[in-house]
């Protein structure tokens, strides 16, 4: 699964700028997502 296009630019943006918040929040969104999207493909590929 590859990361979302607006995440990808939010994450960039972040660590540019050195903020730990967003990059935390951001973090947890991707997980968030990922694990919402699709659950069965993530425990297949482990």
């Amino acid at each position: 699964m590859t990361v979302p296009q607006w995440l990808c630019n939010q994450l960039m943006r972040a660590f540019l700028k050195k903020d730990r918040r967003q990059i935390r929040l951001l973090n947890d969104c991707w997980y968030f997502y990922r694990t919402r999207k699709r659950p069965d493909e993530d425990s297949a590929s482990l």
